[in-house]
């Protein structure tokens, strides 16, 4: 929903930029105050944050406001909840976290919803910018995923180091992008700046630490959780707040894909409603 307020005054790409610069900024000021030093950095450790910083911040955060541009805030929030079906697959193979019959299972049943999602519009490709924005929303889901992954198999660092120099090297890989394409930034109106700002310093700074905090300590499966929640706070948000219209192809795909999701993470579901009931 903010993404979408903030591009009513400002370039996709200078939204992203700006999010991940001020999100980048925020952490290395936490660092700073928490005295937290900086890593010793390896050879391995450099590649791993070099990737996951392009694949969890610049080209998710880039394809998520140039898609916006042409979709409902409330489709880009579902179309997050497809991440864990694109982790499971990851996980089998990559992780210790093996895919289960119950999981595949779900993740099948989770991917008919998000072919539900996009809807007829997979066949008008070339015929206006709006499948190309569901596209770009689902790739970003998919980046997320291996971003994930490789965020698990980093080698040791501290959390808020690692959710700071990610989102650096995101912040480096979009300011030249938006320099080319979008040129210098003015200021526009004051609802679209203070949703970047705000952008900057929750969904992202925020968002990044807790995220990197819980996928070493927990895993990625279990990060994955999380995207339940995201699809119904997209629609609600994006329903009354930007009144926009939801067809009833989302609220299928939406049903389609947590069914999914429950099937794919029933025993994690399980375990959590043990810790709090």
């Amino acid at each position: 929903m903010v993404v979408s307020i903030a591009l009513t005054g400002y370039g996709p790409l200078t939204v992203a930029c700006a999010r991940t610069t001020l999100g980048a900024l925020a952490l290395l000021v936490l660092m700073r105050a928490l005295g937290r030093p900086l890593p010793i950095f390896t050879r391995r450790l450099i590649k791993y944050l070099a990737v996951i910083g392009v694949v969890n911040t610049a080209l998710p955060f880039a394809l998520l406001s140039w898609g916006q541009q042409f979709v409902p805030s409330a489709f880009a929030g579902i179309s997050m909840a497809a991440l864990p079906l694109f982790v499971l697959p990851l996980a089998h193979i990559f992780t210790d976290e093996k895919l289960s019959t119950g999981k595949l299972l779900g993740v099948l049943m989770g991917f008919s919803g998000a072919i539900v999602l996009i809807g007829p519009s997979v066949l008008r490709i070339g015929q206006g910018m709006e499948p190309l924005g569901q596209i770009a929303c689902l790739s970003a889901s998919f980046l997320y995923a291996v971003a994930s992954i490789m965020t698990r198999r980093c080698p040791p660092i501290d959390s808020i180091a690692m959710a700071a120099i990610t989102l650096c090297v995101g912040s480096l890989c979009l300011i030249p992008a938006m320099l080319i394409f979008e040129g210098l930034p003015q200021v526009a109106d004051t609802r679209s700046t203070i949703a970047i700002l705000f952008l900057g310093l929750f969904p992202t700074a925020l968002a990044a630490l807790l995220r990197v905090a819980v996928i070493r300590s927990a895993g990625s499966v279990f990060m994955t959780l999380v995207n339940y929640q995201v699809p119904l706070w997209s629609m609600v948000f994006g329903a009354l707040v930007l009144n926009e219209v939801l067809p009833l192809r989302f609220f299928a795909a939406l049903a389609l894909i947590m069914t999914g999701l429950a099937i794919s993470q029933w025993s994690s579901l399980q375990r959590l409603a043990r810790t709090f009931f």
